[in-house]
Formats: C-alpha cells, sequence, structure tokens
C-alpha cells in the first residue's frame, strides 16, 4: 500500500519566509523548530508536510490537539518489568517522529506542561520515561513544526523562547498569487500522481540542496566576529535571556550552508534576524503624553492644577439636597 503523495513544497506559491526557515530548521534540527503565526487558511500545514519529503525518512507525525502525556512520550508495561524482568515500551508521538517532522498544529491550545516537555525532547534529542524507578530512554530528533493562530490565544513568553524561529504569515494576499494558488490545489487534487511527477525535478534540486548544506553544515565556524555583532544586535533588542544569541548564530550558519558558502557573513546574519528575534522582542508601551511631560514651571497656582506635577484641579462634585443644622438649646 503506499502513501497517498503531498503537495510538493516546491510547488507552494509565494510564503518565500517560511520555506526558507523550515529549510534551515532541516539542514539544523538543534536550532529548535519553528512556531508559525497566521490566521487559517495559509497551507501551514502543507508546508509542513512538505518539508517531511526533504528529510531522509520522509516520516510525518502530527500531534493530536487532545493528545496525553503518555499519549506524547509512550508508556511502560510494569506488569511485563516485573513478570519478565525487561521494561516493555509502547512508543509514543515522540518515538514515531524520530528523523522527521513533528507537527503540532494550535500549539497555543495546548497544556503549558506538554509544550514544555515537547520542547525539551526537541531541544536534546532523547526522550526519557520513568515510571516508578524503571526508565528506558529513546532517541527523539525530530524537526519540531507549531502552527497557532494568535487570535485564539498566546503562548506565554517563556514557551514563545523555547521555539528557535518564529514566522508570521499575512492573510493578505495579492489576486495574481491567489489565483496560482487556487490553480496548483485544484491540480493537485485532480490528479496528485502527475502533478508531483510534474514537481519532482524542483522538488529532488530542493531536497539535494538541503542535503548538501547539512554535509557542509559542520565545516562552517561558529566564529568569534558573527557572534560578537549577533550579540551586539540582540543588546540592542532587548531581548531576556540568551537563546535568541544562540538560535541566530545556528540559523546564521545553516544560511551560510545553504548558500554553499564556507563562513558566516553578514547576509546570513542578516537573511535570519527577524526569524530569531520577531518573538522575542520586548515590546516597550509609550507612557501617556501627559504623564511623560516635566513638571511645569511656568503656573504654580494649585488651582490651576500646575503647582505639582501630575495635580490635578479640585473638581465640584454633586453631594444631594442641603441639610439645615440642627439647633440644640443650651445647657441651663
Amino acid at each position: 500500500m503506499t502513501d497517498t503523495p503531498h503537495f510538493p513544497l516546491s510547488a507552494v506559491v509565494g510564503a518565500d519566509d517560511l520555506k526558507l526557515a523550515l529549510c534551515l530548521t532541516a539542514i539544523d534540527p538543534k536550532i529548535g523548530g519553528v512556531l508559525i503565526e497566521g490566521p487559517r487558511g495559509m497551507a501551514k500545514s502543507t508546508l509542513a508536510r512538505g518539508l517531511a519529503d526533504l528529510l531522509a525518512s520522509g516520516q510525518f507525525v502530527t500531534l493530536p490537539l487532545g493528545a496525553t502525556e503518555e499519549r506524547l512520550v509512550g508508556t511502560l508495561d510494569l506488569d511485563a518489568a516485573l513478570s519478565e524482568g525487561r521494561a516493555q515500551f509502547s512508543p509514543g508521538v515522540l518515538a514515531k517522529a524520530d528523523g522527521g517532522v513533528l507537527y503540532v498544529d494550535e500549539v497555543n491550545l495546548l497544556p503549558d506542561h506538554l509544550v514544555d516537555l515537547l520542547l525539551d525532547v526537541a531541544a536534546s534529542g532523547t526522550n526519557l520515561i520513568e515510571r516508578d524507578g524503571i526508565s528506558h530512554r529513546h532517541s527523539a530528533k525530530f524537526v519540531l513544526i507549531g502552527t497557532m493562530n494568535p487570535e485564539e490565544g498566546e503562548l506565554r513568553p517563556q514557551l514563545l523562547d523555547r521555539f528557535g524561529l518564529n514566522v508570521a504569515l499575512s492573510g493578505h494576499t495579492a489576486p495574481t498569487q491567489r489565483g496560482q494558488i487556487i490553480r496548483r490545489r485544484l491540480d493537485f487534487d485532480s490528479n496528485p500522481q502527475a502533478f508531483c511527477a510534474e514537481w519532482e525535478a524542483q522538488q529532488q534540486a530542493l531536497r539535494e540542496r538541503c542535503q548538501q548544506a547539512r554535509a557542509a553544515l559542520a565545516a562552517i565556524p561558529l566564529d568569534d566576529a558573527a557572534l560578537a555583532m549577533i550579540t551586539e544586535r540582540c543588546f540592542a533588542a532587548g531581548v531576556d535571556g540568551l537563546r535568541a544569541d544562540l538560535v541566530w548564530l545556528r540559523a546564521a550558519r545553516a544560511h551560510a550552508a545553504w548558500r554553499g558558502a564556507e563562513a558566516i557573513a553578514e547576509e546570513d546574519i542578516d537573511a535570519v534576524a527577524e526569524f530569531a528575534l520577531r518573538h522575542r522582542r520586548r515590546q516597550h508601551s509609550n507612557p501617556p503624553s501627559q504623564q511623560a511631560q516635566p513638571p511645569s514651571t511656568q503656573h504654580s497656582n494649585p488651582s490651576e492644577g500646575q503647582g505639582q506635577w501630575g495635580e490635578m484641579p479640585a473638581q465640584a462634585l454633586p453631594i444631594g439636597a442641603r441639610c439645615e443644622v440642627p439647633s440644640w438649646p443650651k445647657k441651663p
């Protein structure tokens, strides 16, 4: 039984930034995956499935939204351990995704502890299950792709930071491009095999380019000059922590490998800057103009509300009908 072919990444119209980010994290999975933000109907899952075809295994695994922790990490059969003296492991989603792509749709709707666990395993490449003194460890190296619609809820900043790269898709597409997207989708739906055969040459070229970049990655140094440039720009952006620096440096090296270069150049740093910084920048809110002004020295009359900075003039308030104070007879 053959698998149903999926829409090739090389045939996707537009979304160039996202395609680049996906290819970079396929070249170096240690970047930490890609978080895709955007409204529904922007082909986020189509792009993620297309990425799987660029990897050696071609494995694409989806984490169901209502998944439990056991479904994610797997389970250990303690009865088998006691009776047979060995741990019987039932693989979860993480084990099935090893060597491929793990796709998490609407990751912002997952419980925080599952997102945290998922990101820990993605960073380490190893899944450890422990239960009642029995443990099992297995490889879990995958490219993590998460999607979210910000209108349906945000991720906590601590979890946002754990995703290596972040790309936002706009829901506004030019009419000409929309027509190309619809036409290609209709062609694919009518005959998937013929459509994929038509795009096989471009897909193979993209696959080979990623493979060559992966092979060349280790030879490209994470040099001090590139690191200095990145750390200065991270400091200027006011990002918290140091993860942005590391992710940015790895992504710049992957971009250099993507270009076929032997060293990281400034163009590599610039090309991935927004991917690394977008979800990590501090959002500064400007204070209201009336509060940001210094104390005025031209008016010193407190009745005008200018004697002290921020002092407001007294306001007349209604107190109801006036009541006469009763008079009491004097003591004899």
